[in-house]
C-alpha cells in the first residue's frame, strides 16, 4: 500500500522545480514537476519525493487527522515489539551421511 502525505509548501525553488514542504512538522524537499502551478502556502500530496496533487487545506487537514487516528489505533491495538529481540538460534547441522 502506498500513501501520499499532505504537506504545506513553505518555499519554492523554480529553477530546480522543487519545493520545501512541511509534512507532519518535518520539512522536506519535493519535486514540483507534476504540479507546476503550485505556490507557497498550497497544500500538496507528496509521494516518493514528488508533489503529485494540489489539495485544499480542508482536505489536507482531514487526511492528517486520519493519519493521526490511524497511528493512535495502531499504538493502542498492536503489542509493542521487543526492542532487543533474542537472536534466532541456528539449527543444528545435519549429520554427515544422514539421509
Amino acid at each position: 500500500m502506498c500513501l501520499a502525505v499532505p504537506g504545506k509548501i513553505t518555499a519554492l525553488d523554480a529553477d530546480a522545480a522543487t519545493a520545501t514542504v512541511n509534512m507532519l512538522g518535518v520539512e522536506q524537499r519535493a519535486s514540483t514537476c507534476l504540479i507546476p502551478t503550485a505556490q507557497v502556502g498550497d497544500y500538496v500530496l507528496v509521494h516518493a519525493g514528488f508533489g503529485i496533487q494540489i489539495v485544499s487545506a480542508e482536505e489536507a487537514e482531514e487526511t492528517l487527522k486520519l493519519v493521526a487516528d490511524l497511528t493512535e489505533l495502531v499504538e493502542d491495538e498492536l503489542p509493542v515489539a521487543d526492542s532487543d529481540p533474542a537472536p534466532a538460534s541456528d539449527p543444528e547441522p545435519a549429520a554427515a551421511g544422514a539421509r
